[in-house]
């Protein structure tokens, strides 16, 4: 019985021991196996290895993937017209030489986490510091983002790290200049707005002027067609009239003579003293024109 326990006991060890020589690589990582921090093979292709057992070699797993550094919070910056900024940015990066990345942070991505993001830091500070606030925000953001990313890939080539991308989330003024900035934007705009009220007054004013001055000249022109119809319209009447009237003189002096009547006692409140042997009252007297009687004075 004593035995068998210990056939068991000593199988378990020895299965222990097998398990202990054998690791599994994932497609998507790395595996370092070293000995007493001495990097003895790197591992890439995915399956079943081996290894010696522990304390002998030990192995660590590296990502194979793109990773992001991504920091949570954005950094402040000061740019050429000494205005300061905030910008949030992300890097996209790879371990290329496992070996490497190893030797310099011992497998500690968190290490070397930190690492990246004081060589972006110091990289975003350099560029920034030599640019205005519009080259950075608009006017040359990509420049600033490849130039960033050739100072960081530089950097990186040193501990096994490959850089895939920079990027700027996020660059806007911290919180005591946005008013400022606000006003001169409101400023500006109020400028332009002011600008374009006054040329369209300006307009407005010359295409009034000028529709005033066509409506004096159209006015101007319908009053002189208009009198020289009249004109010829008078001097065609009045030649008629001459020439009807010429015919008989007498019944002209007849027709003013009701012309004159009719407008002398147009209202019932007009009053005439008139002598009646006057020729006013010619034809009241004989509707030919002869001589009447005297008579008293006609009242209406």
């Amino acid at each position: 019985m004593n035995r068998l326990f210990s056939y068991a006991i000593a199988a378990l060890i020895l299965l222990s021991i097998a398990f202990s020589t054998m690791y599994v690589v994932d497609q998507r990582r790395f595996a370092i196996v070293f000995a007493l921090g001495e990097v003895k093979q790197v591992v890439s292709e995915p399956g079943l290895h081996f290894k010696l057992p522990p304390p002998f070699q030990n192995v660590i797993f590296l990502d194979k993937r793109i990773l992001t550094l991504d920091s949570p919070d954005a950094d402040r910056f000061i740019t050429a017209e000494k205005k300061n900024i905030l910008v949030d940015s992300f890097v996209k990066y790879q371990i290329v030489d496992p070996r490497l990345f190893f030797i310099s942070f011992g497998g500690d991505e968190r290490r070397a986490h930190d690492r990246m993001a004081q060589t972006v830091k110091a990289a975003l500070n350099e560029e920034i510091t030599k640019r205005t606030v519009r080259e950075v925000i608009s006017g040359e953001r990509g420049n600033v983002m490849d130039a960033i990313k050739v100072k960081v890939a530089e950097e990186a080539k040193q501990i096994g790290v490959g850089i895939v991308d920079v990027r700027l989330k996020r660059v806007d003024y911290v919180e005591q200049i946005n008013a400022s900035v606000y006003d001169r934007m409101k400023a500006e705009r109020t400028r332009v707005a002011n600008e374009l009220r006054s040329t369209g007054a300006a307009e407005s004013e010359k295409i009034r002027a000028d529709a005033d001055r066509q409506r004096t000249v159209i006015l101007a022109e319908a009053y002189r067609d208009a009198e020289n119809v009249r004109g010829d319209g008078d001097a065609k009447a009045t030649a008629i009239y001459s020439q009807a009237f010429g015919q008989n003189p007498e019944f002209y002096k007849f027709y003013r003579s009701l012309e004159a009547y009719r407008a002398s006692f147009k209202n019932r409140s007009d009053l005439l003293v008139l002598d009646p042997s006057s020729d006013f009252f010619k034809y009241f007297k004989a509707p030919g024109g002869a001589a009447a009687p005297a008579a008293s004075p006609a009242r209406k």
